[in-house]
């Protein structure tokens, strides 16, 4: 009767030992693929930022396509979206001044709890976060 107990525990380890290599094997899977797609959405994300008239054209092409425009339509469209983007470029203009005494501020805020240690890498992020801002064409 031993000898079936040990052939059946021998058997059941077998199983529990490719049990554990099935889950890694996909766990090992599993992240690679979520590591791809995680890779190729920053890198998408890294495109520089399309002009106003490069934004334009291609909401007027899309819509030209999706409501089958007319030549007179587009035009129309081009010329609705251009003055929408003179005013929308002027109301951030004008609420820079504010969006900028706001974010000092909020940074002079946060160096007055950090100790001298912490003040350093604070500073450092703050550059890494202002040179992101200005690739990205953000004031």
């Amino acid at each position: 009767m031993s000898i079936e107990a040990n052939g059946s525990n021998g058997n059941v380890k077998q199983r529990a030992a490719v049990w554990v290599a099935v889950v890694f094997v996909l766990g090992a899977l599993l992240g690679s693929v979520s590591g791809y797609m995680f890779a190729s959405r920053s890198h998408a994300d890294n495109r520089p930022p399309l002009s106003d008239d490069e934004r334009r054209s291609q909401k007027v092409s899309v819509l030209t396509r999706d409501l089958n425009l007319t030549a007179d339509q587009q035009t129309q469209l081009d010329a609705a979206i251009r003055e929408a983007q003179v005013k929308f470029k002027a109301i951030r203009e004008a609420s820079q001044p504010q969006i900028d005494a706001t974010r000092a501020q909020a940074r002079e805020k946060v160096r007055s709890f950090l100790t001298p240690e912490q003040l350093p890498k604070y500073e450092a992020y703050l550059q890494k976060l202002d040179a992101e801002r200005k690739r990205n064409g953000q004031p």
